[in-house]
């Protein structure tokens, strides 16, 4: 447990010990330990979370091209470069570059073929469900398929199944199509996303992280509407607020260990906790999460969401606040 008061940091990596190595080794151009890992990654939540982390820290280098020229027909190496080409695509649509259609295109190439000598793999679909936010207008047909439920919106439904039919209740399948539905609601509210945020979580087994959706379209809720108001703090102690952090954590967080539990997802669910009062039950969440956190959600109840600072002093007032609320008059 972090002690009271303790400064949390952030890590991608985690309590994920073998990531964290392949990373340090990645920063440094080498890719023997990510190849290592990889090959010793045996289930598809964790390959698809490790794939990932190690694309966004391999975005920037040319260190999955290097392992590609060594090994061109190793398999975990082209469901990298496909995880690489969707982190820069996405990133030049984030930044409006002028080179952004040119990067979706070569990340589509390159997920269409990791498809192909990967086929078991539900990640170059998860690859192609990511570039769909980036078409936001749905010109693609097959980003504009018929739902599966007649209260939900057209949109890349049959590459969610392909990702669904190799891995059930994909977490960052579903996270990527909530991506393509902010992007469909632009600066509006995002209603589309709440219906299908309750759509998948009512639909998924206990301990799948699904359950935590609609707690992610609730922040995004918040922060389209302005936050640091007032009247928005209801926002967070509402009857179905409560009723939503409630089903994740017991549908969820109690469900699962440490090594699954994503830690967006962890920060997530402590914040609602806490924003609902449910203080003792937050605790138990920041306990969870040990010496780590993540910026968002807590940034955006802060007056500069783009202050890491700020965003860490908020999460350690709210653990500090439901620590002493589980253990009155106890020491740090």
């Amino acid at each position: 447990m972090a002690r009271e008061g303790a400064r949390p940091a952030f890590d991608p990596a985690g309590h994920d010990a073998a990531l964290r190595a392949a990373l340090q080794d990645l920063r440094t151009g080498r890719w023997m330990s990510m190849r290592t890992l990889l090959a010793d990654t045996t289930q598809w939540w964790q390959w698809t979370r490790r794939t990932q982390v190690l694309a966004a820290a391999a975005a920037g280098t040319d260190v999955v091209r290097a392992w590609l020229a060594e090994e061109p027909d190793s398999v975990p190496a082209a469901v990298m470069r496909a995880r690489v080409a969707v982190e820069r695509a996405l990133r030049a649509h984030r930044e409006q570059h002028r080179r952004t259609h040119e990067l979706w295109v070569e990340a589509w190439d390159a997920s269409d073929g990791a498809a192909r000598v990967a086929p078991q793999d539900p990640v170059p679909w998860v690859c192609l469900l990511a570039l769909a936010q980036i078409d936001r207008d749905q010109r693609w047909e097959e980003h504009r398929a018929a739902p599966p439920d007649p209260m939900l919106p057209t949109g890349p439904w049959g590459l969610l199944a392909e990702a669904d039919r190799r891995d059930p209740f994909n977490r960052e399948a579903h996270h990527r199509m909530l991506q393509f539905l902010y992007a469909r609601a632009s600066s509006g509210r995002p209603t589309e996303a709440v219906g299908y945020a309750h759509w998948a979580a009512e639909s998924a087994p206990r301990g799948s992280a699904l359950h935590v959706l609609p707690l992610y379209v609730r922040v995004e809720r918040y922060r389209r509407g302005g936050g640091q108001d007032a009247a928005l703090d209801l926002h967070w102690v509402a009857e179905d607020a409560g009723r939503e952090a409630h089903r994740a954590l017991h549908l969820w967080f109690e469900h699962t260990h440490m090594a699954e539990r994503s830690l967006l997802d962890l920060n997530h669910l402590a914040h609602a906790l806490w924003g609902a009062l449910q203080f003792p039950d937050a605790a138990r969440v920041f306990d969870a999460l040990g010496p780590y956190y993540t910026a968002v959600p807590w940034a955006y109840r802060t007056p500069q969401p783009g202050d890491p600072a700020q965003a860490t002093e908020v999460f350690v007032q709210a653990r500090t606040r439901c620590r002493a609320a589980r253990d009155p008059g106890g020491r740090p």
